[in-house]
């Protein structure tokens, strides 16, 4: 019994040698810092009335005291903690701070010899300003015909985080008309078939701490009367073409990927251009046509007539997306303007000296002008895409649009 005594007695005594050894050894030597985390607020984050912090952290030998400072100025000093892990909850005070960024800098100093520090900052924006926004346009009750794209835009008087049309059961994203600009716009494509009437549309304002503004209005859609006409193709040409180039549907699914990928921001500024030296409209957007081949259906494009072989170029900045041959359009060059928004150019006689995923700039040559795919002639069939819906592109080059 005495053995076993003195037996529990050393091991005991061992223990605490080799606690009291690594504690000293932590001490003396550990040169590591304390770790800490910071909650309630987020680097670069925009915020409001009273921000619930919490500032936690520990140690491998123990956090003896912490200091936080807001612009310089002690909110906590040295304040005793003597812990291996600790939670720290405060607040800060929006009201009594200016609108704009602060620096809030939290400090751990650990109780070892040579008080390891650990420092971190973090910097965020106070915003108190009251969301306040209104229509650009203040007309009652805007119209637009059948086949064009209503252009919407309202001005805001900050920044603001995210805003949303929502209108004809879709959804459409707000994005700033340029740079640092107050006036946030959505391009909302009106179909050649929707029918006309009297459609409402909310937009969906949200700042960045969160406050929320709706504005309301309604629009017309308005009948237009588009044109018929009557086309006879040669049919051992449309042989060749559909041997020779992709399918319609091939198209059609390339077209649906670029618009869903294309980035939510503006890659142009100002109108777009008629992209050729242009003689006469062949074909006018929307024209209902009748051929033997394709039966009767919509041309959702505008075909422009020039001196053969003109040169064809971008009509506006964006990024090539698509360089191909198709059965129906020949040659084709699809530019992504951003936005959903996306021009193709098709029936060309060959490409110039582009790739997919240049960056392209308005006035840049795209290829000549030709005859590919099914044609009856040399033209440029210049159609504009918003979220895959077909509008008139002649719209766009207007300074009133």
């Amino acid at each position: 019994m005495i053995f076993r005594r003195k037996r529990v007695f050393f091991v005991l005594s061992a223990v605490v040698f080799c606690w009291l050894s690594l504690r000293t050894y932590h001490y003396f030597f550990d040169s590591s810092s304390p770790a800490i985390k910071l909650s309630g607020l987020e680097r670069d984050g925009f915020y409001a009335g009273n921000m619930q912090c919490v500032l936690s952290g520990s140690d491998g030998y123990k956090v003896s005291d912490i200091s936080i400072y807001l612009d310089n100025a002690p909110l906590v000093n040295k304040f005793r903690i003597n812990r291996r892990d600790f939670d720290y909850p405060f607040t800060i005070s929006s009201q009594a701070l200016s609108n704009g960024p602060h620096t809030l800098r939290v400090e751990a100093v650990n109780g070892t010899y040579h008080k390891n520090k650990t420092v971190e900052d973090c910097v965020f924006n106070v915003d108190n300003v009251p969301l306040q926004a209104a229509f650009v346009r203040q007309e009652s009750e805007p119209k637009v015909f059948q086949g064009r794209t209503f252009h919407l835009q309202f001005q805001a008087n900050k920044e603001i985080k995210f805003a949303q049309v929502k209108t004809l059961s879709k959804v459409f994203n707000c994005v700033p008309e340029s740079v640092h600009s107050s006036v946030y716009e959505a391009f909302i494509p009106i179909s050649c078939e929707e029918i006309p009437n009297e459609y409402l549309l909310s937009v969906d304002i949200v700042d960045k701490v969160g406050a929320r503004q709706t504005l309301e209005n309604k629009f017309q859609v308005i009948p237009y009367p588009f044109k018929k006409q009557m086309l006879t193709f040669d049919a051992a040409a449309i042989k060749k073409e559909e041997e020779s180039g992709l399918t319609p549907q091939d198209l059609k699914l390339k077209l649906e990927d670029i618009a869903r990928n294309s980035p939510q921001e503006k890659l142009w500024q100002g109108v777009f251009c008629v992209p050729l030296d242009m003689t006469t409209v062949t074909c006018d957007f929307g024209t209902i046509r009748t051929t033997r081949e394709k039966g009767r259906y919509m041309h959702k494009a505008v075909d422009l007539g020039a001196r053969k072989k003109s040169i064809i170029w971008a009509a506006q900045d964006g990024v090539i997306k698509l360089k191909d041959r198709f059965a129906q359009t020949g040659n084709t060059v699809v530019i992504d303007h951003g936005c959903g928004v996306s021009t193709m150019y098709c029936h060309l006689e060959s490409f110039s000296n582009i790739n997919v995923g240049q960056r392209i700039e308005k006035g840049n040559p795209i290829g000549v002008m030709g005859k590919t795919g099914f044609a009856t002639g040399d033209h440029l069939h210049w159609e504009m895409l918003v979220n895959t819906v077909a509008v008139d592109p002649m719209q766009w080059t207007k300074n009133s649009f």
